[in-house]
């Protein structure tokens, strides 16, 4: 891809982006699902401008990263320590459920089967797929609302978290069925040993940046060594540990939340993903399906795969965040919030895809779940919010008249 393409291919994301964003702010829904939709648009589906690449998909890459990095540092700290139990209990139910409701789904279309055969193993790994969340798209819809710190979002940046942890041993245990090199073992421990190091070398970091932040405050070297340790923990986390690179960059923002200067950071970082980075990454998950390729065989099971894989996590996390005396205001919300699809799922497909387990007809049905959770998921979480103040309201000019 030369210079010239790419300058073509980001004035088109770009300015459909915005022009969508700004559409869909207008009509009271979150500007990422118009960003979403100018991706459709400008996509193979469509028009057909602009095709998904590795260069597009580093930029997005990048986009995500920032915008997890962001949401830690909106974490707060006591808030996280509390909900820790039940962000755990949360994930858990919210990857077995969709882990079993997958698996069923498939045998519903094409017959059970016992274990160990290849069959079962494509009936769990689809069930492994619908595991992964990606909060990403629910972390700024949080954020356009400021809902980032409250206990509803940080039990749902938490339980994400121990979520992806979670998902990378279900789908090692998976490709071991296939695969008998596969090490579960040395998963869990390479896992575990990657939050460890990040507690030890975090304390540490945060002294080191709490002298800088102290000497150079509110200096623009501050949000460079931020985003830098970001960057570098994301890579560390994936390169090194087998974690999702959007857990690194979580953690590295979790790390510097405590900072005089963490909202300086915040700020900063905003400034990059809100004008290039987030549109490109929102942008890219229309630009990755193709609705042209989908016949009338694969529709049937794609629907049922995005219900099963929307349901699944509402029921998983949100019965059991109503088990754990949240509201029922509030349960649903953590379980919408965890219903979205990502850069997780579509590793994970291809990995599937990779060892031969997963056939490349069932990528549609992924990036087809992945679209709608990722529209359907602001437009519902910024509703109930709606409805929560005007009931909020409604309450209050009742206590006033009374």
């Amino acid at each position: 891809m030369d210079t010239l393409e790419i300058l073509r291919t980001l004035a088109i994301i770009l300015i459909s982006s915005k022009l969508f964003g700004l559409l869909a702010r207008d009509l009271k829904a979150p500007q990422v699902a118009g960003e979403i939709i100018a991706g459709l648009l400008i996509g193979p589906s469509l028009l057909n401008l602009v095709s998904q690449n590795d260069f597009l998909a580093g930029m997005a890459e990048i986009g995500v990263i920032l915008l997890m990095f962001s949401a830690g540092l909106e974490t707060d700290i006591d808030k996280l320590k509390k909900s820790g139990l039940k962000a755990a209990i949360i994930a858990i139910s919210g990857v077995t459920v969709p882990l079993v409701l997958g698996t069923l789904l498939y045998m519903g279309f094409y017959g059970v089967s016992a274990p160990g055969t290849s069959s079962f193993i494509h009936a769990v790994f689809i069930g492994t797929i619908l595991t992964a969340t990606s909060v990403s798209i629910t972390v700024q819809v949080l954020k356009e609302l400021g809902k980032v710190s409250t206990e509803v979002g940080t039990t749902i940046m938490s339980a994400a978290i121990i979520d992806d942890v979670i998902g990378i041993v279900v789908l090692t245990a998976v490709l071991g069925l296939r695969d008998p090199s596969a090490d579960l073992g040395a998963v869990c421990i390479k896992t575990v040993a990657f939050f460890v190091l990040s507690v030890v070398v975090g304390v540490i970091i945060f002294h080191v940046m709490k002298i800088v932040d102290r000497r150079w405050p509110h200096t623009r070297r501050i949000p460079i060594l931020g985003m830098s340790l970001a960057f570098i923990l994301a890579y560390i986390a994936d390169r090194y540990f087998g974690v999702a690179d959007i857990t690194g960059a979580y953690v590295a923002g979790i790390i510097l939340s405590s900072l005089d200067d963490s909202s300086y950071i915040d700020r900063k970082m905003d400034i990059s993903s809100y004008m290039i980075f987030g549109p490109v990454f929102f942008a890219s998950v229309g630009l990755q399906t193709n609705l042209r390729t989908v016949d009338m065989t694969i529709l049937a099971f794609s629907a049922a795969f995005v219900v099963v894989g929307l349901l699944g996590k509402v029921i998983g996390c949100g019965l059991v965040s109503k088990m754990l005396r949240f509201d029922n205001s509030d349960s649903l919300k953590i379980g919408i919030g965890m219903m979205t699809r990502g850069e997780v799922a579509l590793i994970v497909a291809q990995r599937g895809l990779k060892a031969g387990i997963l056939d490349s007809k069932y990528f549609t049905a992924v990036i087809l779940l992945i679209v709608v959770s990722s529209i359907l998921t602001p437009v519902l979480l910024k509703t109930i919010y709606a409805a929560d103040e005007r009931q909020k309201t409604a309450l209050e000019h009742c206590a006033t008249v009374g």
